[in-house]
């Protein structure tokens, strides 16, 4: 079975953590939410992943804009503003004294429910928040490989079924897609869009290098990511000439190289696409040359970060 970016292994420090809920520091053993919770009952939320390196959870203002945009989307009154989130993020990894390798998961759900059904009316509120931290990196050993993708049956959707701009709790169509790319011995799931161009992956962004251009999606049918939005970013401060647009299978089978890109292992190569090797199925230069830009800008965010925290 391949694995994911998304390495499975356990941390051992991590049965020791402390995990938010609602105010409330508890021992993960302890760390439990009502089973007439929204987001058990119906996958009713959002969330957001964050890396955290030098103290600082990177990105955090474009990760707090997603979560309160999604929020907003499904009127879901959060309870907290940006401050009080922020607060309670740095209280989570104060009470664990956590500092850098550190991946954390911030959910938001609709809260408890006076009966199971889907109807938001029936919820007894106030907003479930959780904050779950976790030592956790991306295996050096498959970062240096390259990920192996499989091109799935599913789809991501029209904005008019389920915007795929959300970070929601309702995940099973990105679920179906992983399982069918688990099956075929992938790393990862290449979704298209409805019109058969290439969108996403099911859990990271994607890229292919074509002529020395850096290419993506359009980004009508996928997450608006804030890594992917690094990354753009850093092509446009370089030079770099970066396309969002619509592409074929046909376009990435021949590429010179492709990569995904996510918060939780930045930007890793890919090697194999559909049973293509890619370039030389190793990680090329313009792979190289984004990592380090990407690394920059991390660094230049954490120390923005911290010199504000210190002012």
């Amino acid at each position: 079975m391949a694995q994911s970016v998304h390495e499975f292994h356990d941390d051992p420090r991590n049965a020791d953590i402390r995990i938010w809920i609602n105010g409330r520091l508890l021992p993960r053993a302890e760390a439990t939410v009502s089973v007439l919770d929204s987001g058990f009952v119906l996958g009713d939320g959002v969330w957001e992943g964050l890396r955290v390196v030098g103290g600082q959870p990177v990105f955090l203002d474009e990760h707090l804009d997603r979560l309160f945009e999604g929020a907003r989307a499904i009127m879901l009154d959060i309870g907290l503003d940006r401050r009080g989130l922020e607060s309670a993020i740095r209280e989570t990894l104060a009470a664990n004294d956590m500092h850098d390798g550190v991946h954390l998961r911030l959910m938001v759900t609709r809260g408890p429910k006076r009966t199971p059904y889907q109807d938001p009316r029936a919820s007894a509120g106030p907003a479930t928040i959780v904050i779950i931290p976790e030592h956790k990196q991306a295996k050096p050993e498959l970062v240096a490989r390259g990920l192996k993708l499989f091109t799935v049956h599913v789809r991501r959707g029209y904005p008019d079924v389920q915007d795929p701009r959300w970070n929601s709790h309702s995940k099973l169509n990105c679920i179906t897609a992983c399982i069918q790319a688990t099956q075929a011995g992938a790393d990862e799931a290449l979704m298209l869009d409805p019109h058969g161009f290439v969108a996403t992956c099911n859990s990271t962004h994607f890229f292919i290098v074509r002529r020395g251009e850096v290419w993506t999606s359009t980004g009508d049918y996928c997450l608006h990511g804030v890594t992917r939005a690094n990354v753009l970013r850093a092509c446009a401060e370089e030079g770099i000439t970066a396309r969002e647009k619509n592409f074929t299978l046909t376009d990435v089978y021949s590429a010179e190289e492709a990569f995904c890109t996510g918060t939780f292992a930045g930007l890793v190569a890919v090697r194999e696409v559909d049973g293509r090797v890619i370039g030389d199925g190793k990680p090329g230069p313009m792979v190289a040359r984004l990592q380090a830009l990407y690394r920059g800008l991390v660094e230049r965010d954490v120390a923005v970060r911290a010199g504000e925290k210190l002012a």
